[in-house]
């Protein structure tokens, strides 16, 4: 795996083998931890087993973007958002995420300390790419087809992957061109955001097609609908928390494959399976 890094103005972490990003959600509709961290000390909970289990970042969401999910309103997020960012970075020293579209979120949460921008929509809302420059931060572009109310109404490509690369190579233009230096840059193909099953397992197979971008690649497939149509043969009618095997079974194929950060809601389990892998690799 290429030697990779996210920098801050004031700290580094190394790629130098796969990250696990965990999950927190402080939201009351996400489709798997929805309601469990809408308060501070619930969150601080959440956040301690994170770093006991191993986690490298904690990615903290404020709006649902799962399928069918209706936006929020900027004073919404921000009062589920900052209160808690502000809360950890008083009691953890560890990478913090902030998972927006929304300009005004990505500047306050940036003040708040956080120290990455995982954006879905890929800086394209008004305003997204010059407030995400100023913070100085590194940026997760996302390659998403639609929104999120209507993303799996029937997606539609003649070639997946070929689609997915031409589109977040667009968005690296423009993301360059209102002054975010490629060296802040990580990519994520988008796996359930405008994409049915066949393509989400084609992309997970063809995962290495992304290495060309020479940018960190950011994957997140935990107990997402790809994860449930797998498993439906073994568990009919599956749901988001029978999916911790198969998700961390997509995991380890996708460090496997190059990717850089996994983003999962089961960090303790991942953590253990990502071990196994980094002995292997670590045996001449």
């Amino acid at each position: 795996m290429a030697m990779y890094k996210l920098t801050t103005p004031t700290k580094t972490l190394k790629l130098d083998y796969p990250k696990i990003m965990g999950i927190l959600n402080v939201t009351p509709d996400s489709f798997s931890d929805g309601g469990n961290y809408t308060s501070i000390d619930k969150a601080l909970l959440q956040v301690e087993n994170m770093i006991l289990a191993g986690v490298d970042i904690i990615d903290i969401g404020g709006e649902s973007t799962r399928p069918g999910a209706n936006t929020v309103s900027v004073e919404e997020e921000l009062e589920r958002t900052i209160p808690v960012i502000e809360a950890i970075r008083t009691r953890f020293d560890i990478w913090l995420s902030i998972d927006t579209s929304k300009p005004q979120v990505m500047t306050e949460s940036a003040k708040a300390g956080i120290d990455l921008i995982n954006d879905v929509r890929a800086l394209s809302l008004p305003g997204a790419r010059e407030a995400a420059a100023k913070t100085q931060l590194p940026i997760c572009l996302m390659h998403h087809k639609g929104e999120p109310s209507t993303m799996q109404n029937n997606p539609s490509y003649v070639n997946v992957i070929a689609e997915v690369i031409d589109t977040l190579q667009e968005e690296i233009k423009l993301a360059e061109h209102a002054g975010i230096t490629r060296d802040r840059l990580l990519i994520d193909p988008g796996f359930g955001f405008g994409k049915n099953n066949e393509h989400n397992f084609r992309l997970l197979n063809e995962l290495e097609a992304f290495r060309k971008f020479n940018l960190p690649l950011l994957v997140g497939m935990s107990r997402k609908r790809m994860i449930q149509y797998a498993l439906e043969s073994l568990i009919p009618n599956n749901q988001a928390s029978d999916r911790t095997h198969g998700s961390v079974g997509a995991a380890v194929i996708a460090a496997m494959k190059g990717a850089h950060i996994i983003r999962v809601h089961d960090v303790a389990q991942t953590a253990q399976a990502l071990s196994i892998l980094k002995t292997m690799k670590s045996i001449n």
